[in-house]
This record gives C-alpha cells, structure tokens and sequence, in this order.
C-alpha cells in the first residue's frame, strides 16, 4: 500500500488528527494500535519526539494514537478493561510521561465538564477549579466503567508520575468522590486491587501493616523496636518495593514504642525516621536495609509525608544509617548522593556535618564530599571542618582528590577545565566557605609553618 506523503515539517511521523486525513493514513494508525495492544509494536526514543511504529514501521505520535483509540470508545458502557489495557501497554513502551496529558484532558472532557459545574479559580495557588455536581444528574445516569477508568487514570497519577501529580489524582478521586463515594472509599481501604493480599495487609506478632497503591502509603505499627520487628518491617517494605506497580514516591507511616532517632542535629522527627534508626542497632539487618535502600532510592521521588523544607528522597533514613556505621557502607552514600535533587533535596547536608565530624576528613572519606557537593547547591561547611582538615593525612587526602577529580565528571565533562574549576570550587566551599575566596589567602597565612606548603598546592 502506498501511503500519502508525509507533511514536510512532521516528515519523522504521521498526522492523524486533522480532518480530511486519508483513510490508508488512519487504517495504518489503526494498526498501530493493535500492534500496541500485541505488544509488537516499535518506539524510537533516539530523537524528539518520541514515534511508535506498526509492524509496517509506519510511525505515529503516541498520544495522537491513544487519542484516537479513546474517542472510539463508547461512553454508555464504557469498556474500562479494554480501555486500561491500551494504556497500560502504551506506558510500557513509550513511559507514561508520553500518554499523561492526553489521559488528563479526557477525563476532564468526558468526566469533568459533562458532569459538573465548572468554577472560576479565586486565587493564584489553585491547580484545579472548584467542581459540582450538576444539580439535574442522578448517579445512575453516570457510566461505571467510565468512573472506574478515572480511578484508574487518577491513580497512575500517583503510581508513574512525579510527585506533585499526586494533586491531579487527588482532583480526580475528588470529582469521582461527589457521584460515587462507595467507589473512592474502595480505593482508600483496599487499593487498586492489583497487591497481592499478604502485602495488602499483614498482621505478625510484631506489628501491622498495610500497604496502598492508590494512595501511595505504607502503614506499618510495631508492637515492639526489638530486631525480629524490624526485619521483619524491613521484609515487608522489600516485598512492597518489588512490586511493579507500587509508587516510586510514597509514604511510610511508622509506630513503635522506642523514640529513637538518628545522632544527626536537624533531621525531621518522623516515624520512617525511627524505624531506620531503630533498625541499625543490629547488624545483622544492615543488608537488608541496603537491599531496601537501593530499590528506593530513584531520582525525582519523594516521601510524600515530609514537609517541603525537610523533602527526602525514598531510602534517604536507610542511607544516612548506615554511612554512620562505617566505609563499608560509603559507596552506598555516594550512590545515593549522586542520585539526589541538587535543586529541592537539602537533607543530606545535615548528614555530611555529622558524617565528617565522626570521621574526619580521610582518603576514605572525602569521596563522600565530592559527591556531596554534586548532590546539592552551596553546601555549607560545618565550623568544625577547617579543624578537622587541618593535618598532613587529611590534606594529602584532599590534594589526591584534586588530582584525579576528573573521575567524579561524567566523560564529557571530565575533560572540561571549566567545569573541573567549578567542581573544585565547590569542595574548597564546603571545607572553608567564605575563607576559599582569594586563593585561600587567610586560611594559608595562618597555617602552621609545617603545612603551609600543602595549603598553597591544595588552593594553587
């Protein structure tokens, strides 16, 4: 079959939303969408935007696809299985980003405008505009199967997207919430569905727990800190983590007789806090909570329940645990800290004062800064630090550090003096702050006679 020509500015894929779109244009589209649903469908992320192809390599932008395949569907009797499996096999091949808008606006067409009045947003902060119901609709007017493929939309929300998306699921579930309460209030007790039972909820001697994808919060309460109760709450939250469909971004609600917290001045008092703290006491769990610490930590995702100044990402408590207990453990630091939000996450500066004040600066130890560094903006030394480096190890140390920073920079950057200077910068901030400035004047002019030569290569 011979295709028509390809618009000149969009030569990479088709159209196929406009109208007078060629019949042999849409059946290729149509296609497309069931090689989707077979799963032999091919994306190209190498080059923008991202393009799905049939098994012909016809190509087709993703939303423009999915579009298409909801605006076909009915509204009485809504297909919501049918519907739920496209877009599922859609989010796997081309990433949820890809489809999230298009999701959106269709609930807000076909759920939103045709079910409630809409207001005018009062204010400046408001994402969303207030919504009631119209005044003639009756529940049983309202399509089930459409109301559940909103849950399911609101959900994915939470599940694959960023953290403030969880204001799009709430908006959503509560639009759903004023036709059907009985439907959001399933949600809220039981989840999607989709948990196996034993993670839905447990109940052991030692505590229990709950776990809900919807909602993206895990519920743990303990009737005692010993070690059998926090592995075994360390278990569950690998168990939870392990699953695919459980959000990236959640929050972890911890009760336990034992207010124990981490040695760390600044870090907010929480229960995933106490649990964490209260686990590293036994050695014997500290696999497990790196077993857990490296499925949470991804970049971009948050406890949900700590305030913005004290924002975390997931694994962060774990982490900062065992960098406390000793070099076994500070690859796991720097992994985590190259991980980090350098525009939003903070927290882990209260660590590195801690961290250093415990061990000094050493040839072990100093990675940790580098990355450090890299982890946030204008890391800010502790007044102990200038002390702390003050001795022949430690300087030796740093100067190694200097001399093969190269390996911190990813390989394009490596090779980039600016960017070096940058990054060295940065360290000689985070150990002298202000006193760095002026090729260190102040700091070598007072140095010991011994080290003064050190002082000059380190700020040279």
């Amino acid at each position: 079959m011979s295709l028509p020509k390809r618009d000149g500015v969009h030569d990479r894929y088709y159209l196929i939303h406009k109208p007078g779109t060629s019949p042999e244009v849409l059946a290729e589209a149509d296609l497309c969408i069931q090689d989707v649903l077979n799963g032999t469908a091919r994306e190209n992320h190498s080059a923008y935007p991202t393009v799905v192809r049939n098994h012909n390599g016809t190509p087709f932008l993703p939303d423009q696809l999915l579009e298409r395949y909801l605006t076909g569907l009915p509204l009485k009797e809504f297909p919501c299985d049918v519907a739920v499996s496209l877009c599922d096999a859609m989010r796997r091949l081309v990433g949820w980003e890809e489809i999230r808008y298009t999701l959106e606006k269709y609930i807000e067409k076909q759920v939103q405008e045709r079910f409630f009045l809409v207001g005018e947003r009062d204010d400046g902060f408001t994402v969303f505009p207030p919504c009631t119901v119209l005044p003639e609709l009756h529940p049983e007017d309202v399509d089930e199967g459409l109301l559940r493929f909103a849950c399911y939309v609101a959900i994915c929300h939470t599940v694959y997207g960023q953290s403030f998306e969880s204001l799009t699921t709430e908006h959503i579930l509560g639009l759903i919430s004023q036709i059907r309460p009985d439907m959001v209030k399933e949600l809220k007790t039981n989840g999607s569905g989709k948990l196996p039972p034993n993670i839905q909820k447990r109940k052991t001697k030692h505590l229990t727990a709950s776990a809900n994808d919807a909602f993206a919060t895990i519920r743990i309460t303990a009737r005692d800190c010993g070690e059998g109760a926090c592995e075994e709450a360390l278990s569950y939250l690998i168990e939870i983590l392990e699953q695919p469909e459980f959000p990236h971004s959640y929050s972890i609600e911890f009760r336990g007789p034992e207010k124990i917290y981490l040695p760390i001045p600044g870090l907010p008092k929480k229960g995933v806090h106490q649990l964490f703290a209260c686990a590293v006491r036994y050695p014997r769990l500290h696999v497990r909570m790196e077993n857990y610490a490296r499925l949470a930590m991804q970049e971009d995702e948050w406890y949900n329940n700590l305030s913005d100044e004290s924002c975390a990402m997931p694994g962060t408590f774990a982490v900062f645990a065992l960098g406390l207990e000793g070099p076994k453990w500070w690859r796991l630091v720097c992994d985590y800290l190259d991980r980090c939000d350098d525009e939003h996450s903070s927290l882990q500066e209260k660590f590195i004062h801690t961290f250093f004040k415990k061990y000094g600066f050493t040839a072990q130890s100093l990675p940790v800064l580098v990355h450090g560094v890299q982890s946030m903006q204008n890391l800010k030394p502790a007044k102990e630090f200038r002390t702390l480096i003050a001795n022949e190890e430690s300087l030796d140390a740093l100067l190694e550090i200097k001399g093969h920073l190269e390996y911190y920079l990813s390989e394009e950057s490596g090779s980039n003096k600016r960017a070096l200077a940058y990054l060295w910068r940065d360290v000689l901030w985070a150990i002298w702050g202000t006193a760095y400035e002026n090729g260190g004047s102040k700091v070598i002019k007072t140095a010991p006679k011994e080290l003064k030569e050190k002082y000059q290569q380190v700020f040279a």
